[in-house]
């Protein structure tokens, strides 16, 4: 039997999750996150609908295809941070926020859907899917390093490993 580590078990995730829910990070990466999440729908409900407009029939369904992702990634990045704001007030576990069902989904691969025809798309969405993106991706990374104890693989030193060569070589 292969001893716990505390640092992935049960006890370690509900302390990273509370740890980072009560932190500075987190309540910055809340702002800029909810103020993407608004920032998209202000653009969609507004000058969103005049940019499709302007676009023929590929670039319309295009255009809705585009919105209709965005618009997902971005309310399940926002129900993350919720869940995480929640824990950070106190109103939920670490341990409830750690069930899957207030876990991030990982994103889907998806097939591009631009350029569509002769439209282009529009700056301003794809200027907000790719930030999007990358929120979702950051998030992901953090929903894995905080429920998971996952971290980044160590790269290894080439320098070390020449080091260790030697060292063999010439016994030291």
């Amino acid at each position: 039997m292969s001893p716990v580590d505390p640092q992935t078990s049960g006890a370690g995730a509900e302390r990273r999750v509370a740890d980072f829910a009560a932190s500075e990070l987190f309540r910055r990466l809340f702002r800029d996150g909810m103020d993407l999440v608004e920032e998209t729908a202000s653009y969609l409900d507004g000058a969103g609908r005049e940019d499709a407009k302007r676009l023929g029939r590929s670039g319309a369904l295009a255009y809705a295809s585009e919105s209709m992702s965005l618009t997902t990634q971005l309310m399940q990045c926002a129900s993350w941070l919720l869940t995480q704001r929640a824990v950070a007030e106190g109103d939920m576990t670490p341990g409830e926020a750690s069930e899957q069902r207030y876990r991030l989904t990982p994103a889907r691969q998806k097939d591009p859907v631009w350029p569509a025809g002769d439209d282009p798309c529009p700056p301003r969405l794809g200027d907000l899917a790719a930030r999007a993106a990358t929120l979702h991706e950051r998030l992901s990374r953090l929903d894995r390093t905080l429920f998971d104890g996952e971290t980044a693989p160590e790269t290894p030193n080439p320098v070390a490993g020449q080091l260790s060569r030697l060292h063999e070589a010439f016994g030291r």
